[in-house]
């Protein structure tokens, strides 16, 4: 059990300004504890830290050439632990995306508009209801 209570949320985002923006809103809503990252690659060689969130750029090929995509890192994110929930940004609004996106185990997927930070938060606090629920419903099992 961790000791501080702070959920860890990763910020992944080529976009600095956005990026920035974001980590502020956070902060400002609630006592979160933010790491941010311009890469993917960044982003996985940290993930010793534990976050309990990712939330990770779709595009991530404004930086570096030949970077590594949201794809990419997602799929290294899961392959590190399936259980840290994803949630990909876009500023695509596609549905293919989407659907990409939920192919490789994304949680969830919120296009960058005005009103991405308020679905951040409502999918992050479903993230950790849902969360708690599988923990009681395991509970619950192993007493039965």
């Amino acid at each position: 059990m961790k000791n501080d209570t702070k959920i860890k949320i990763f910020l992944v985002d080529d976009d600095a300004l956005f990026l920035k923006s974001l980590e502020i809103e956070f902060l400002e809503n609630a006592d979160f504890t933010i790491e941010t990252f311009p890469t993917g690659e960044m982003c996985v060689a940290n993930l010793s830290n534990n976050p309990d969130v990712v939330i990770l750029d779709y595009q991530l090929d404004g930086i570096v050439e030949n970077a590594m995509n949201g794809l990419e890192t997602l799929d290294k994110v899961k392959a590190f632990n399936p259980e840290i929930p994803v949630v990909m940004l876009s500023s695509q609004d596609k549905i293919e995306v989407a659907i990409n996106c939920m192919h490789h185990k994304a949680f969830d997927y919120v296009v960058k508009s005005e009103t991405a930070f308020v679905r951040l938060q409502k999918i992050i606090t479903s993230i950790f209801k849902y969360q708690k629920m599988e923990k009681e419903l395991s509970w619950y099992m192993d007493r039965m």
